[in-house]
C-alpha cells in the first residue's frame, strides 16, 4: 500500500503536523491521518475501549476540509 500527501495543517509548524494521506487500496478508498495522540483521560472515557492495535488522534478542522475538497473532486470528475 502506498500513501499519497493531500495535505497538512496550515496552522502547524514544520515539525511533523497533523497530515492526510491517501492510500492506493484497490479493494476500498482509505485514507492515513496523521495527528495529535490523544492522551486526554476524560476524552478517552467518552470513547471508550480502543483495541490494542487502535489509537485515536486529534486532527484540525483544516485537515477534514482537504478530503472535502479531494471528495468533491473525485465526484465531479464522474458526471
Amino acid at each position: 500500500m502506498r500513501a499519497r500527501f493531500l495535505g497538512k495543517d496550515p496552522e502547524s509548524d514544520n515539525d511533523g503536523s497533523p497530515t492526510l494521506f491517501a492510500t492506493d487500496r484497490t479493494d476500498r478508498k482509505t485514507y492515513i491521518a496523521q495527528g495529535w495522540r490523544v492522551t486526554d483521560e476524560q476524552t478517552l472515557a467518552d470513547v471508550g475501549e480502543i483495541p490494542d492495535h487502535e489509537t485515536i488522534i486529534e486532527i484540525p478542522e483544516d485537515v477534514i476540509k482537504m478530503w472535502v475538497l479531494r471528495y468533491q473532486e473525485e465526484q465531479g470528475d464522474q458526471s
